[in-house]
């Protein structure tokens, strides 16, 4: 990953906007992130089915095409992102329905999802989470169709396993389309116990194998959920049963002398531990202080001792 401005490094995500996260605070979280040089927006169409009153997704979508409609000229200065693959097909189900990854779900729900935008096109469109129901190679070919027409310029993979992935590409390449290049799973600096999983996806969680996959095929690596939700600094909410585990006291125990040393929080250095492997964390924060605090964070330069320390605690 590379960027001009270390703001650029910081993804926003949008998924509560317009639900838990009120319109007003929503404008003032995103004006701040453009006013301090943010790059990347991140929202899907599935955000936030759970927290909607109609069981449904989309409110984050809608909410940011008010945003574009409500300042001129905003699109031109930022980069934006949304998902299509798991949005509920049947509001209120239990497990939830979810859309998949048919040639006719990325096409319709690309299509609804540039509607609530207001916008023509965007940078990057995610496919949000596997269908082992639908061939990759019908998915790839309906992507193909996306970028082909100008609509996005990228696409990215979130939450698929390594070889998914690769079968992805290779049919992209084979059909001359664009192929994938962007990965977006769990990443926290604190390790879940093995055999747990913090996410609600089978192959949520970043792997070492998906790191070492990214690193030698050049992928550009996303992280969503890095500071477990402020659990690293927020005492009213304790790091997850999961992260407590003998590993994992080295470890917070190495976060706590380094961040000290940089005269930062504990959250902080996570983020500028991710940033420091050329991964580009997201915050999903509700307040404008929450998001200067990670936009500090970015600008923060880890020393090659730190951060031989920090990947290597003892």
């Amino acid at each position: 990953m590379s960027t001009t401005e270390p703001a650029s490094a910081l993804v926003l995500g949008a998924m509560m906007f317009g639900t838990a996260v009120d319109e007003a605070t929503s404008f003032a979280v995103l004006d701040r992130f453009v006013e301090r040089g943010g790059e990347w927006i991140d929202t899907a169409n599935a955000y936030a089915f759970w927290a909607s009153a109609d069981g449904r997704g989309g409110d984050s979508e809608r909410l940011l095409g008010r945003w574009f409609a409500a300042r001129p000229g905003v699109r031109d200065r930022v980069k934006i992102a949304t998902k299509v693959g798991a949005d509920t097909s049947s509001a209120g189900s239990v497990p939830p329905q979810r859309e998949g990854l048919s040639p006719r779900a990325v096409r319709d729900g690309f299509a609804a999802s540039l509607d609530r935008l207001g916008i023509p096109s965007v940078d990057l469109l995610w496919i949000h989470m596997e269908d082992r129901a639908t061939p990759i190679e019908e998915t790839v070919e309906a992507l193909a169709a996306v970028t082909g027409s100008g609509l996005a310029g990228r696409i990215g993979a979130s939450n698929h396993p390594a070889w998914r992935v690769e079968r992805a590409r290779a049919h992209a390449r084979q059909i001359g389309s664009t192929p994938i290049d962007v990965l977006q799973h769990n990443s926290t600096y604190l390790r879940p116990r093995p055999g747990t999983n913090p996410t609600n996806h089978r192959f949520g969680v970043l792997s070492d194998e998906l790191r070492d996959y990214a690193a030698v095929d050049g992928l550009e690596v996303w992280a969503y959920t890095p500071l477990l939700s402020g659990a690293y600094d927020n005492p009213a909410k304790p790091i997850p049963e999961m992260y407590d585990h003998p590993g994992n006291a080295a470890r917070l125990a190495v976060l706590d002398e380094v961040a000290a040393e940089l005269g930062a929080t504990r959250g902080q250095t996570v983020l500028a531990w991710h940033v420091a492997h050329g991964v580009r964390p997201m915050l999903g924060g509700s307040k404008v202080e929450q998001l200067d605090s990670a936009l500090d964070a970015v600008r923060l330069t880890l020393t090659p001792e730190q951060l031989e320390r920090l990947d290597t605690p003892s």
